[in-house]
C-alpha cells in the first residue's frame, strides 16, 4: 500500500466497491455474481480488511503470530501482500484453529476455534466482497448477525410491531 495514499484510501476504495455490487444486486434481484474472487484479493479489499481485523485485537491462532507481532516487527503491507501474492497463485490455505475452553455460567467449557490472524484477514476480505450482495436478499425484520444491527433494534422493531397489532415473533436458529 503505497505511502502516497491517503490515511483512509482501504476504506473508501472498499466501500466504493460494496456499494457498487450493493446496488447492481438490489436492481436485479435474480442476478448471480460469478466473479468475485479476484475483488478478495484486491489490494484496497485487503488492506481494510486488516485495519478491521487489527482494530478487533484479538489473539493469535495456532502458528503464534500476533497482531503486535505483525504492526512492531513483520510489517503490515509485507502481511497483507504475502495474503494477496497466495491468493492470487492459489497457494492459500487456512491453518487449523488454535482450541481454546471458554468456561460457561454453569461452570461446563465451551470449545472456541481461534483462527490464524491471516485467516481472519481473508475471512473479513470475503465478508467485505460478498456482505452487500446477500444484505439484499434480507427482510427488513431480519436482525441476527446483520451490519449494524443488533438485539436492541430487534427489540424495538417488536415493540413498533405489537403497537400495530401483530402478534406473532419468530426467532428461528438454523444448524
Amino acid at each position: 500500500m503505497n505511502a502516497a495514499k491517503p490515511a483512509n484510501y482501504t476504506k473508501v476504495k472498499a466501500q466504493e466497491l460494496q456499494d457498487k455490487l450493493y446496488l447492481a444486486a438490489k436492481e436485479n434481484p435474480k442476478r448471480r455474481f460469478h466473479a468475485l474472487y479476484d475483488k478478495i484479493h484486491r489490494e484496497d479489499i485487503l488492506g481494510e480488511a486488516w485495519r478491521r481485523v487489527r482494530g478487533n485485537k484479538g489473539s493469535g491462532g495456532i502458528d503464534g503470530v500476533t497482531i503486535d507481532h505483525i504492526v512492531e516487527v513483520y510489517g503490515e503491507e509485507r502481511f497483507t501482500e504475502e495474503i494477496r501474492d497466495q491468493l492470487i497463485a492459489g497457494t492459500y490455505y487456512p491453518l487449523p484453529a488454535r482450541r481454546k475452553e471458554i468456561p460457561k455460567a454453569d461452570g461446563k467449557l465451551r470449545p472456541l476455534g481461534i483462527p490464524a490472524i491471516r485467516d481472519r484477514v481473508v475471512q473479513m476480505a470475503t465478508k467485505l466482497v460478498i456482505e452487500p450482495i446477500f444484505e439484499t436478499d434480507f427482510k427488513e425484520c431480519s436482525y441476527g448477525f446483520r451490519p449494524k444491527r443488533d438485539a436492541k433494534g430487534a427489540i424495538r422493531h417488536i415493540r413498533r410491531a405489537v403497537k400495530k397489532g401483530v402478534y406473532w415473533v419468530v426467532d428461528v436458529d438454523i444448524l
